[in-house]
C-alpha cells in the first residue's frame, strides 16, 4: 500500500493499477460470441483452404494447350459442373466442361474461361475468343492455407474478417480472454434518475450514464447500479452487490466503478465503506487536474479469478472522465488482454499559458492545419471540473505538465483522446435498476 496521505503524480498511479491489474483467465465460448475478445490460442486449419482447385469465375474448363490455337477455338461441351458438385468427367483434348464460380475443376482441366469470352453457337459446342494462360481463373488448391497451417495466433482481437476464417477451418469454440464485467454505482443523497425532474437541492444522475457509455464503448460488460445514498450501511450494501451481481445482473464484477464520495467531507463516506467490505486502499489523491481525489483499491481474492479492481471517481463528471481515461481505460485493456493505448503527441494550433502545480488535462479538439498537411489541438474554452458540456465538443484532453510556461504555436504536446483508436464491439447496457433507467411509455 502507498503510505496514507502521499499524493502520487500521474505515471506513479498509473503504474499502481498496472501492477494491480492483470488478463482474465481465458474462457472457452461460441466463435459467434466471440467478435471483439482476444484470443487465447493457436488457431489451427483442418482442411487446405480452398480444398480443391476451383474456378473463380464462371465458363468452361478447358486445357490451355487446347486454347492457344488461331480463334476461335471450337471445343465440345461434356459436363456442366455448378458449385457443391464433383465432376464426374475428365476433360479430354478438343474437350471442355461448363462450370459455375466455386465449383471443383475436372482432371485434365487447368485453367477457366469467362463466360463472357464465350460464343455458344449450338448445343454442346462452345467457341473461345482467344488464348489463355494456365492456370488462368483458377485457384489451386491449398492456396489460402494448407492443413496443419497456424491460421490465427493467440493475443489478436477478433474481428468480423477474422471470425470468417476461423469459421472456414471448423472453430465453433473459442479460447478467448472474457470481457471485463464493469459495475458502476454513483453515490449522494442529491441525486435522482437522470430521466427525473430534479427537486429542490437535487441534480440529475448523469454520471452513471457517462462511466457505463465509457466503460462499454471500451468493450467491457456493464451492470449500472441504482444510486446509493450517503450512509455507511446502504453504501456497504450497494457495493456488495455491485460486485457479486445478481439474477439480472450475473456474474462477479471486475472493476467497481463509484462516482462521488470519495473527497474530504464530511459525506465522503466510500472509502470507509470500501474498507469495511475488505476492500484494500492502494492510493488515494492524484496530483493531476481534474481528478485529484480518485481512490483505489483492491478487493479480496477470488476463487477462479483475480481480485477486483475498485476505482473511487470524483463526482464531478469531467474529474471521473479524465480519471477513467487515464487509469480505468488502461486496467480494461489489460485484464481484456488488449495493447493498451498511448497518448498522442500533436502540435498545438496556437500559443498557450499554461499555471498550475498539477498536470492538467484540459478539454481540446483536433483541428486541421491550414496548410493540410496534418492535425493541431485546440485546447477549448472551458468551465471547470463540473463543465461537461465543454467536453462535448471535444476530441479530447490537451495535457499540460505541472508547473509555468508559455507553448508555442506549433510545438509538440500531449493529447489523452477520449475515443478508443480501435472499434471494440460495443454492447447494449444490461439490465437498468428499477427507477434508474428511462421507462417506456404506451402509445
Amino acid at each position: 500500500m502507498i503510505p496514507q496521505g502521499l499524493m502520487l503524480t500521474v505515471p506513479e498511479a498509473l503504474a499502481a493499477v498496472r501492477d494491480r491489474a492483470s488478463p482474465l483467465p481465458p474462457r472457452r465460448g461460441w466463435l459467434t460470441k466471440s467478435l471483439g475478445q482476444v484470443l487465447a490460442e493457436d488457431v489451427i486449419a483442418d482442411i487446405d483452404l480452398p480444398p480443391f482447385d476451383k474456378a473463380v469465375v464462371d465458363g468452361f474448363a478447358v486445357r490451355s494447350v487446347d486454347v492457344n490455337g488461331p480463334a476461335p477455338v471450337r471445343l465440345r461441351v461434356v459436363e456442366e459442373i455448378y458449385a457443391g458438385q464433383v465432376p464426374t468427367r475428365r476433360v479430354g483434348p478438343g474437350e471442355a466442361s461448363a462450370i459455375m464460380t466455386g465449383a471443383p475443376l475436372p482432371d485434365g482441366a487447368d485453367a477457366v474461361v469467362m463466360v463472357e469470352k464465350t460464343q455458344c453457337p449450338e448445343p454442346g459446342i462452345v467457341l473461345l475468343s482467344g488464348p489463355i494462360e494456365p492456370g488462368q481463373n483458377r485457384l489451386v488448391r491449398g492456396r489460402e492455407l494448407r492443413a496443419g497451417d497456424i491460421v490465427m495466433p493467440r493475443g489478436v482481437v477478433l474481428d468480423a474478417a477474422k471470425l470468417g476464417v476461423m469459421a472456414s477451418v471448423g472453430f465453433g469454440t473459442v479460447m478467448v480472454r472474457p470481457r471485463p464485467i464493469v459495475a458502476v454505482v454513483a453515490t449522494g443523497d442529491e441525486l435522482v434518475p437522470f430521466h427525473k425532474s430534479p427537486g429542490p437541492g437535487q441534480i440529475r444522475n448523469s454520471n452513471t450514464v457517462l462511466l457505463a457509455a465509457l466503460a462499454e464503448e471500451h468493450g467491457a460488460m456493464v451492470r449500472p447500479m441504482p444510486i446509493a445514498p450517503d450512509r455507511p450501511e446502504a453504501l456497504r450494501d450497494a457495493f456488495r452487490k455491485a460486485l457479486e451481481g445478481d439474477e439480472l445482473s450475473p456474474g462477479r464484477a471486475d472493476i467497481l466503478l463509484i462516482s462521488g464520495g470519495v473527497s474530504a467531507g464530511k459525506r465522503d463516506l466510500v472509502p470507509e465503506a470500501l474498507e469495511a467490505l475488505g476492500i484494500g486502499c492502494i492510493f488515494h489523491k492524484v496530483k493531476v487536474k481534474p481528478g485529484k481525489p480518485l481512490w483505489f483499491g483492491v478487493g479480496p481474492d477470488r476463487d477462479g479469478g483475480p481480485p477486483a479492481l475498485v476505482f473511487g471517481l470524483p463526482g464531478n463528471p469531467v474529474s471521473g472522465l479524465v480519471s477513467f481515461l487515464l487509469f480505468v481505460r488502461p486496467a480494461l485493456a489489460i485484464l481484456a488482454g488488449i495493447e493498451e493505448e498511448s497518448n498522442l503527441s500533436v502540435p498545438l494550433a496556437s500559443p498557450y499559458h499554461h499555471l498550475d502545480d498539477r498536470d492538467t488535462y484540459r478539454p481540446a479538439r483536433l483541428v486541421a492545419s491550414p496548410d493540410g498537411t496534418g492535425l493541431r489541438v485546440e485546447p477549448l474554452t472551458w468551465a471547470g471540473s463540473s463543465d461537461l458540456r465543454g467536453v462535448g465538443t471535444s476530441d479530447g484532453f490537451a495535457i499540460f505538465p505541472s508547473g509555468e510556461r508559455i507553448y508555442q504555436k506549433d510545438e509538440q504536446i500531449g493529447f489523452l483522446s477520449l475515443r478508443p483508436s480501435r472499434s471494440p464491439l460495443r454492447h447494449s447496457y444490461s439490465t437498468w435498476p428499477p427507477g434508474e433507467g428511462p421507462q417506456r411509455t404506451a402509445h
